[in-house]
């Protein structure tokens, strides 16, 4: 047993909708909203995207979708931890462009870390005959792109929030890690995902355990996750409480049965972190865990005019 406060991250919305379930947050005020509650319940971490597709569309993400709701938001909660999304790498699209929206906000002192997609999969999904059906989609980051990512969050001084879809993603971040230049803070968050989804390994202690032997003697805190599958439902969070690991819950990646709340999933963990007696993370709990070299966010200290 880890007795380390447990870091809970509640993933807002991302491809869920309001037509599966209604209360997936895409409003302003239903972000600050969830936000906030999910942190009442316990989050420490809260990661949504807002209403522009990451595939197609121009490549790049509008800075004020994401910042006007946050500004509010780090007003009511200053010491939030906050992380976007951003769109897959395209054609024509310069790396610069895609992730400009988070370079932004972390200069605007809306963000103590950084996201960092360190690899490519391909992405479809189950048709009528069982099969991953014919699609162009790729979930794209080169190797330019993904050292781009790691090198811009060590110039503005935030963490790094790594997403891990396929074990090649960790290869990446463990090469850095060996080498000694990995910037000063982060987390690992390992993204397993059920049978009927083409990317990640499926959300099984197995699954868990090839990751942690990758990992070897690397002592970055790491989170779960499970896209398509109800995370404390099928075991995984459970997994990673007892192992010393964190979770991540939320609509993006809930695939359960029922159609709860956000703040309904963050509850779960916590109730279960208990009975393992680990508390939840405060914010600055989990930012000294991930050793992030800058934090609160300095938002009240940068901004000037109306917000």
């Amino acid at each position: 047993m880890n007795p380390q406060p447990l870091i809970i991250e509640a993933s807002l919305n991302g491809a869920a909708s309001k037509h599966n379930n209604p209360q997936v947050p895409y409003t302003d005020e239903e972000i600050v909203a969830d936000a906030v509650a999910c942190m009442d319940a316990g989050a420490a971490l809260i990661h949504n995207h807002t209403d522009e597709p990451i595939f197609g569309g121009s490549g790049k993400l509008d800075y004020e979708r994401y910042a006007k709701p946050w500004r509010r938001l780090l007003e009511l909660r200053p010491d939030a931890i906050l992380t976007p999304t951003m769109p897959v790498g395209q054609e024509g699209v310069p790396v610069e462009d895609r992730y400009s929206h988070v370079s932004k906000m972390a200069q605007e002192g809306l963000l103590a870390q950084g996201l960092c997609d360190p690899g490519t999969f391909n992405l479809s999904l189950l048709d009528e005959d069982g099969l991953f059906a014919s699609s162009r989609y790729l979930y794209r980051n080169d190797m330019q792109d993904s050292r781009y990512y790691v090198e811009t969050c060590r110039e503005l001084s935030i963490g790094l929030s790594i997403s891990i879809f396929e074990p090649s993603f960790l290869k990446f971040i463990l090469a850095y890690y060996r080498a000694g230049k990995l910037p000063a803070g982060g987390i690992l968050k390992f993204y397993f995902a059920s049978d009927e989804l083409s990317f990640g390994m499926p959300p099984t202690v197995a699954s868990l355990q090839a990751y942690l032997g990758m990992l070897g003697d690397c002592d970055l805190p790491w989170l779960v996750s499970s896209f398509g599958d109800d995370c404390v439902g099928c075991g995984l969070a459970e997994e990673a409480i007892k192992r010393g690991g964190h979770v991540q819950v939320g609509l993006e990646p809930y695939g359960g049965d029922r159609y709860p709340s956000n703040v309904e999933l963050v509850q779960e963990v916590v109730a279960l972190a208990q009975h393992y007696q680990r508390p939840a993370a405060t914010p600055t709990e989990a930012a000294a865990i991930m050793r992030l070299p800058t934090y609160p966010a300095p938002y009240g200290a940068q901004i000037k005019g109306p917000h």
